[in-house]
């Protein structure tokens, strides 16, 4: 029994859990991971935020990427108006639009 507790590793162990409890535990600890919003230094928001202004100012369609707690999402279109009161744009693309807050957005490009 002693050379199965051998290097006693959680994931050697044999007796300490069952493979699906360690590949459960793996995928809660990448979803709690996920779940954190990155911290975007300061050189990164001016970017997002000239890019923004750029696309309202010459009309470009720009593409922005926003956080979301399992998947980043992607939406393509114009920028049409920023409030910067409440740190706001609103993004249209065919006949829709949609407000973002500058905050949940994590890139901007143009296209």
């Amino acid at each position: 029994m002693g050379e199965k507790l051998e290097g006693n590793r959680l994931w050697e162990s044999s007796r300490m859990m069952l493979p699906e409890h360690k590949s459960r535990i793996w995928n809660d600890k990448r979803e709690m991971l996920r779940r954190m919003k990155p911290v975007l230094n300061e050189q990164k928001l001016e970017e997002i935020e000239f890019t923004l202004a750029l696309s309202l100012r010459s009309h470009v369609r720009v593409t922005v990427v926003l956080f979301d707690a399992f998947e980043n999402k992607q939406l393509n279109g114009f920028v049409t108006s920023i409030h910067t009161h409440s740190r706001e744009i609103k993004l249209q693309w065919a006949e829709e639009w949609k407000w973002i807050e500058v905050d949940d957005i994590v890139e901007a490009y143009i296209v």
